[in-house]
């Protein structure tokens, strides 16, 4: 059923998403979904953010020749029962001090009163009285001692892939402590990742880690392949304090044969990607595994840890004088209980946010979006719509990564969309004018429609929200309102 929902949708929607070409080549984020990516044809654009040679051209305000400060904006009212609202503000330093060194350090302080449907980029959540404020600190240091190699330090994010949205790593949810080496040698880009990650677990803000690993490969001028791999462990177990494992930071070997020649139970996954350039558009797919089991699959059982989810999607470029036209359709689906486990400890997850999909697992999403923009104005319409499975009864039914797998309620016939089923819908037209050059700060208008159809004891309710949004906004990062 939901197949048969998801392609008349595609067919009676035909989505332009329309907004602003802001800061491509910028590094701040990949922005597959506030402008269009200049990036599009590159040999590797699956690794954001970018790291520029040298500082962005009228950008920010020049401190001197290699030095400048960028604002930051965020300012925006919503009027749903009540007004919703959040204020920030804030800045970036950057500069290149030296030949082949850059930095960038900054942060934003916001104010924010029942902000339920906007998404702060950085920073702790909300107390419960509905405001309060943000604090959100981000910066990295990076180094390339020559053209082969890439060392970077920072309190930041990172992305992976050429979806709007990633299921190896996004860039939503909270920064964290990150180490990072890249290397470039003949077809091949080679990422390793070391990331520092907070839970407040059993009432103490606790420490666990992850080791990454990312390999592209441009077989041919047309094709690329890419492999993933990570492994999440916690810095203190029940015997001792382990702090950054030693055997995590060998760089050229898979996870999970080393995992079990540790006799660990860290949590691993694993990913594999494929993306096909045709002219100036991509075909591109992920496919993540945290856990699978051939025989069940084989026997189409449903069995619970065959933890698998996989995204295709397909985006295009065109530019014509002062226009830029650019679309996407992209499918995600993640069976329950991917990048979940124990405890929040081992899960696939920092600060209580999912380091993939927003959604987490549980969920099927189509999305569709679509940019055009002439000279400093710009236009953007997008549309989502899925299902995505809750808890009920105080059991897990897979949608939470926060929950342990260890209270499911039973082991086969786990699809999609189980527990209380919800079908979302989610449109957004938004238009918006540049203000300053200066950060990229642009003026807009928005309208938004959210509905959630609950599936309740075989009877649906229907609740919706018509959403106007008007603000002011420095688009240096990934706006996620869209999910």
């Amino acid at each position: 059923m939901i197949i048969k929902q998801l392609f008349l949708f595609l067919v009676c929607i035909i989505t332009l998403e329309l907004q602003g070409q802001t800061l491509d080549a910028y590094l701040s984020a990949p922005f597959q979904s506030d402008s269009v990516n200049k990036e599009i044809n590159s040999p590797h654009s699956g690794i954001y953010p970018t790291i520029p040679l040298n500082i962005a051209k009228n950008i920010g305000f020049k401190l001197n020749k290699n030095n400048q400060v960028i604002p930051l904006v965020d300012l925006g009212i919503q009027k749903n029962t009540e007004i919703n609202a959040r204020f920030g503000g804030g800045l970036i330093i950057e500069g290149t001090p030296i030949k082949n060194l850059y930095y960038r350090i900054g942060g934003a302080l916001y104010y924010a009163k029942n902000d339920t449907f906007f998404h702060v980029p950085f920073g702790k959540d909300l107390n419960q009285k509905g405001f309060g404020f943000l604090a959100s600190p981000m910066g990295r240091i990076s180094f390339s001692p020559h053209k082969y190699f890439n060392f970077q330090l920072g309190y930041d994010k990172n992305f992976i892939g050429e979806g709007s949205r990633s299921l190896f790593l996004s860039d939503y949810g909270k920064p964290y402590l990150f180490g990072q080496i890249k290397t470039h040698f003949w077809h091949i880009d080679y990422l390793i990742l070391y990331q520092s990650f907070k839970e407040n677990y059993q009432g103490k803000n606790q420490t666990k880690y992850a080791a990454s690993h990312f390999l592209s490969w441009n077989i041919t001028k047309k094709i690329n392949i890419n492999f993933f791999e990570s492994i999440i462990f916690r810095a203190k177990d029940t015997l001792l304090q382990r702090g950054f494992d030693p055997e995590y930071l060998n760089p050229l070997i898979f996870y999970r044969p080393q995992e079990y020649a540790i006799g660990s139970s860290d949590n691993a996954l694993l990913g594999l990607g494929l993306t096909i350039k045709i002219k100036k558009s991509k075909l591109y797919s992920q496919l993540i595994i945290d856990d699978f089991l051939l025989s069940a699959i084989q026997a189409k059982s449903g069995y619970w840890a065959n933890k698998i989810g996989g995204q295709i999607g397909f985006k295009s470029m065109h530019k014509k004088g002062n226009n830029n036209l650019f679309y996407r359709v992209e499918l995600n689906a993640v069976r329950p209980y991917t990048y979940s486990h124990l405890n929040p400890m081992q899960n696939y997850g920092n600060n209580n946010a999912t380091l993939s999909h927003p959604l987490g697992a549980n969920f099927i999403e189509l999305y569709l979006e679509g940019k055009w923009n002439h000279l400093k104005s710009a236009f953007k319409l997008s549309g989502s719509y899925g299902l995505k499975g809750i808890d009920k009864n105080n059991l897990n039914y897979g949608g939470n990564i926060y929950q342990s797998y260890a209270l499911r309620p039973n082991d086969f016939g786990v699809v999609i969309g189980q527990g209380m089923g919800v079908n979302f819908y989610r449109v957004n037209l938004q238009y918006s004018r540049v203000v300053s050059e200066k950060g990229i700060i642009s003026a807009f208008a928005e309208l938004q429609f959210r509905g959630d159809q609950y599936q309740i004891n075989h009877t649906s309710t229907m609740q919706y929200h018509v959403l106007p949004v008007i603000g002011l906004r420095s688009q240096l990062w990934n706006d996620y309102r869209n999910y």
